[in-house]
């Protein structure tokens, strides 16, 4: 049973409606509108949302949509026949009022559709009773059915030829010997091994090579051994001289950990010796206050297009023509097959630029879909149609519909007077620290405190690191440049406790000393170790974080994807909330060395549809950027 069938156009205009039930299909249209259309995730005709399963045609040449929706637990096998018998009906019909292309037409247009679509219904539902189910492969059919037991006897003198037979030419020579010296060994003398063996037994090799072989592998066999007693007798004695001496404890018993601590000893608000650094190579060359937009272009790009241009311009005139003139499509709709060879290159190329595969698959079927069936101008070729429209969709991708600004988030909490929290999250070893410092600084530079939570209680380390960065921040903001307030400040309770509990107290302290910022760092963790992803939950959960960044690498290829998908599966799965937190932004790291394989963040961005807040770009405090969609297009882009 259907709940709905909609036909509108590309402009919003309702054509025609089938209500089958009696609430309303507005929202989930509007969503699949919202979610899909708009964000160029064609790819696949199918969409959920909440408990209807919406399935969906375009019609390029007339600007058409066609949207069925049912309910998700129902499996309806005729719904994409339907969906093509209505859009072929429809368009036949009314090829007269659609081809006019004006609203006012399809707003006094009647279309008067109900009785040939309940037609069509009645027709498919029909035909999916009449298919039979398919039968079980009965016992007679199978191969195994067909063996006779004449073929299973095993005849003993048959049993030699067989092997001899099937012998491989990859075996071992010292296996090809010994099986065709045994027939030969029956005739001769017990005590002579080394008998001269005929070419008629199978075997490949001469009396003269079978003996040189014999006598290396004697040789071999007898000198490893000793080889192997003079090495382990020569290396004990200097495992003995070099021994370790055993650790003398204090007053003997266990060590505690207080005894293996070599750091110095800090608490929360105790100054530390600042050291002689320079403060211009920490900071950085640019200006730290506002983010610059990202710049995937290089000198080297510039040169190499003047260097092309100049042989572009000798060609002669008849030459420059039929280039022109290749590869032209006259006035016609687009087919698949046109399509194909181009989408292939296409799919290759984003492939080769980072671009995980199974999203570059999604991206070509979602251009495809988007273009076939319309019609092309004259002089317009079916390359440059394509690559127009792919980076149309990537320029939409890395706009997703939520846009994070953080300064404006944090003004609004101000006026709250509760502080700003965001949590760092990821896999190990993707920077999440590094780039906490850097926005760290960022925000400094706008003339917001920030307290900084150190809740990697797990890797050694991680609260030193945290500490140097904090310290070099002090100096960079000192208390006299800002009336004597405090800037920066390291939240920390030490190794082995509790994240979310640190988390907490974190905000509290944060809340009572008026900080404005609170960035959470945590440990590392590989998006399969299910415990560490349990704590990563309960932490976003018990102190409901206001955003919660995802920090990734640009290196990754077709891991970006399974780390995100399992990061969020994670969230949702160890959740106790109804509606589960998610990741709201990601921050891409490492970008500065990947030159123009910027795939990453198309991959990261189309699987989650948040936006990437961050780019690191340096190891200066003043390296971050914010994305430039239209720049990494075109370094995708570029061959």
């Amino acid at each position: 049973m259907l709940d709905f069938f909609t036909i509108f156009s590309k402009g919003g205009l309702v054509l025609w409606c089938f209500q089958g039930v009696s609430d309303s299909c507005t929202g989930p249209v509007n969503a699949l509108i919202r979610s899909v259309l708009l964000q160029e995730r064609g790819g696949n005709n199918s969409f959920n949302h909440e408990a209807l399963t919406l399935k969906y045609k375009l019609d390029n040449q007339f600007e058409l949509v066609f949207v069925v929706g049912f309910q998700k637990i129902l499996t309806l096998t005729y719904v994409d026949k339907l969906i093509d018998d209505v859009h072929r009906l429809f368009r036949d019909k009314y090829r007269t009022e659609i081809q006019q292309h004006n609203a006012m037409s399809l707003l006094n247009g009647t279309f008067d559709f109900h009785s040939d679509f309940m037609r069509l219904l009645r027709e498919a539902e029909e035909s999916s009773k009449i298919r039979a189910p398919t039968a079980m492969k009965k016992f007679e059919d199978s191969e195994k059915a067909k063996k006779t037991v004449r073929s299973m006897i095993e005849i003993r003198g048959e049993k030699p030829k067989e092997k001899a037979k099937s012998n491989k030419k990859n075996k071992g020579a010292k296996k090809e010997g010994s099986e065709g010296s045994s027939p030969a060994s029956k005739g001769a003398p017990t005590g002579k091994p080394d008998v001269p063996v005929g070419p008629g037994d199978g075997v490949e090799l001469s009396k003269e090579e079978l003996m040189r072989k014999k006598r290396e592998e004697f040789m071999q066999k007898h000198g490893r051994g000793a080889e192997k007693s003079s090495k382990s007798s020569k290396s004990d004695a200097p495992k003995e001289k070099g021994k370790k001496a055993p650790r003398v404890w204090t007053l003997g018993g266990c060590a505690n950990k207080e005894v293996l601590d070599y750091s110095p000893p800090t608490t929360n608000g105790t100054p530390e010796t600042t050291l002689q650094e320079d403060i211009n190579l920490i900071r950085g060359t640019q200006a730290g206050g506002q983010l610059q937009d990202l710049d995937c272009s290089s000198s080297d790009d510039e040169e190499v297009t003047k260097n092309s241009a100049k042989p572009s311009a000798t060609k002669g005139a008849l030459g420059g023509m039929f280039g022109m003139l290749k590869g032209l499509v006259g006035s016609k709709s687009l087919s698949r097959e046109d399509m194909e060879s181009v989408l292939d290159k296409m799919r290759d190329h984003l492939i080769a630029k980072n671009v995980a595969a199974d999203i570059a698959l999604q991206l070509c079927e979602s251009v495809a879909n988007k273009l076939e069936g319309k019609v092309m101008g004259t002089f317009s070729t079916v390359t440059s149609t394509v690559k127009q429209a792919l980076q149309e969709s990537l320029v939409q991708i890395l706009q997703p519909q939520r846009r994070v600004d953080m300064l404006r988030d944090i003004m609004d909490a101000q006026r709250r007077q509760r502080p700003y929290v965001v949590t760092f999250c990821g896999v190990n070893g993707v920077g999440k620290s590094t780039n906490l410092a850097k926005i760290s600084f960022w925000l400094l530079e706008n003339n917001f405190s920030v307290l900084i939570a150190a809740c990697d209680t797990f890797r050694a380390g991680a609260v030193e690191q945290l500490r140097t960065h904090t310290r070099r921040l002090s100096a960079l903001h000192p208390p006299e440049n800002h009336g004597g307030r405090t800037m920066v400040h390291l939240f920390e309770k030490g190794y082995g406790k509790d994240a979310a509990g640190i988390a907490m107290e974190a905000i509290s302290f944060a809340r009572n000393q008026a900080f404005d910022v609170v960035l959470v760092d945590t440990a590392g963790r590989m998006q399969d170790n299910a415990p560490l992803m349990t704590a990563l939950a309960k932490l976003i959960a018990v102190n409901t974080p206001d955003l919660v960044l995802f920090v990734g690498e640009a290196l990754v290829g077709n891991e970006a994807v399974d780390q995100l998908v399992k990061f969020n599966k994670a969230l949702a799965d160890h959740s106790m909330a109804q509606t589960p937190r998610l990741i709201d932004g990601i921050v891409l790291t490492k970008f500065d060395t990947i030159d123009d394989k910027v795939g990453a963040a198309i991959s990261m961005t189309y699987i989650t549809s948040k936006p990437i807040v961050f780019v690191g770009t340096g190891q200066t405090y003043s390296d971050l950027r914010s994305l430039n969609a239209k720049a990494v297009v075109a370094a995708l882009m570029k061959a």
